[in-house]
């Protein structure tokens, strides 16, 4: 089991992990204005977002939709999905994560503006 409470850095912002369990974990994602995750999708985990800070522009497969404060997102496992910070107020956003497993290798990328792979 990994380390609870810890911070990481990323080119669109950066997160901080406040619980890491076996089934569960949970971060605090901080998008930077014009900055977005990568178009992503997992095989091993569902995603449960919400949005506590500025405004989201969230991809689901084909849809893209803006969610503000208080909003909930589901990312069921499969899905192709992306955060991303339009406005000029940095984004926030609580994820949690369920499944069987939390590795980065569980992320499948299909797009990143920083040439991730």
């Amino acid at each position: 089991m990994a380390n609870d409470n810890y911070h990481e850095d990323r080119p669109w912002g950066s997160f901080d992990v406040l619980a890491d369990k076996k089934h569960t974990k949970v971060k605090s994602l901080l998008v930077k204005p014009g900055q977005r995750l990568s178009l992503q999708s997992h095989k091993h985990r569902d995603e449960h977002w919400v949005v506590v800070k500025g405004v989201a522009t969230v991809t689901l497969d084909d849809t893209t939709t803006e969610y503000k404060y208080g909003d909930y997102v589901y990312v069921k496992r499969g899905v192709k999905h992306r955060i991303a910070c339009a406005g000029d107020e940095e984004v926030e956003v609580i994820e949690i994560q369920t499944g069987e497993a939390f590795p980065e290798e569980d992320i499948v990328r299909y797009s990143d503006d920083y040439d991730r792979a």
